[in-house]
């Protein structure tokens, strides 16, 4: 649960960044506002637990949980636990991370303590080449939108 809260106040102050800076709204506005929408997180969190299997959210979950490596109870919590304290940390020193990075590397970390063979590093491999391309796909994406919108 720690690893949740730590995730949406990191999400959260990105998100009031965002607006602040282009100007949307006032930073009171952006915490009020922000606030409000971190309880409705959690009505949010609720409803894609019942209905994020059904669109697939349970790939990624088999994909980090016994595909990459088996996860055990007590490896869930160290990789928890670990990447709270680094998205805290992050949080503290003004720095945006990927939390799905973090955690994600984090059960990495957890499956080489076993053997590094423990890790499939071919499945790893394709995760994280898939951050490698997502980054360029967002700015050309990004700025292909931008160029299409009108002058706001």
């Amino acid at each position: 649960m720690l690893f949740d809260i730590s995730n949406g106040w990191h999400d959260c102050a990105n998100a009031i960044a965002t607006v602040v800076s282009t100007k949307v709204f006032s930073p009171t506005v952006a915490v009020v506002l922000a606030g409000g929408m971190n309880i409705a997180g959690i009505l949010k969190i609720l409803m894609s637990l019942l209905v994020s299997p059904l669109f697939g959210g349970w790939k990624i979950t088999k994909t980090l949980g016994s595909k990459m490596l088996k996860l055990e109870p007590i490896h869930g919590f160290a990789a928890e636990t670990s990447s709270t304290l680094i998205i805290l940390g992050a949080s503290h020193f003004g720095m945006p991370v990927s939390t799905t990075h973090v955690i994600s590397t984090a059960i990495m970390g957890v499956g080489a303590t076993k053997r590094l063979s423990a890790v499939r590093w071919g499945i790893a491999g394709k995760i994280v080449m898939a951050w490698v391309l997502t980054l360029p796909a967002c700015i050309v994406f990004a700025w292909g939108i931008q160029k299409v919108l009108p002058a706001v």
